[in-house]
């Protein structure tokens, strides 16, 4: 018990800068209070007290802000930021070191039976608000964009944005927990930017072919010209 205590400190202390020691953690922190009391109401559920189970898990809700269905399995070192509007359905499975913020969904799209939410693997980020919905896995490393709805798998080290997500970068080989959410790529800013950029390109060859033109006829004009002078002189 104690070992996970600390272990749940400690994930409080490395990921939130506001926190400052372990007993203000313990006696402020919703989601370290979420945490313990959830492990509590797991071990009823898996040992067929599942009312009392769900008991517990509702009055944590009142209290934390944080509802986490006594049935989901989560590692250590979970870490819910500020937690209000967090929902963690029953079928999630959570590896070590997971980071959600407030307003996060783990929960299903209301059509499956049996696993019906997602998997989130180890050092996994979830932004505020996303949605991640359905019984796939989100890869070890990976971290989805504030605001975003995953409704399908997320292969490891990818970052995902926008609605429905996208996997906007793969294969990112940082091994530590990044909890950077605001630069983080768009991709439809990066399309119109490159869409600008074309235009802008084809404008200035538009021109020049214009101003070539434009030489060309002021040239040929020049010519007839000098011709019509020229056979004015002879008629004269």
């Amino acid at each position: 018990m104690f070992k996970h205590w600390k272990r749940d400190i400690q994930a409080v202390l490395d990921r939130d800068p506001a926190a400052r020691t372990p007993l203000e953690v313990v006696l402020c922190y919703p989601s370290f209070r979420a945490v313990r009391r959830h492990r509590r109401a797991h071990w009823l559920w898996t040992h067929d007290m599942k009312l009392l189970a769900r008991l517990v898990s509702q009055r944590t809700r009142r209290l934390t802000g944080i509802e986490i269905h006594p049935g989901a399995t989560i590692g250590e070192g979970l870490f819910i930021d500020h937690g209000t509007g967090v929902v963690i359905g029953e079928t999630v499975e959570l590896g070590d070191n997971v980071t959600l913020y407030q307003g996060v969904t783990l929960g299903g799209t209301g059509k499956d039976v049996g696993k019906r939410h997602p998997t989130l693997g180890n050092n996994v980020v979830v932004g505020s608000g996303a949605k991640v919905l359905g019984p796939f896995k989100v890869g070890d490393h990976s971290k989805i964009g504030a605001g975003a709805i995953v409704l399908k798998e997320v292969p490891p080290h990818c970052t995902v944005v926008g609605n429905p997500g996208r996997v906007v970068r793969m294969n990112d080989e940082r091994v530590d927990i990044d909890l950077d959410q605001v630069n983080l790529p768009d991709p439809v800013k990066e399309r119109i930017m490159a869409l600008s950029a074309r235009l802008d390109e084809l404008e200035r060859c538009v021109n020049c072919e214009r101003r070539t033109q434009d030489a060309a006829c002021s040239e040929r004009a020049e010519r007839i010209r000098i011709l019509k002078e020229e056979l004015e002189n002879e008629d004269l």
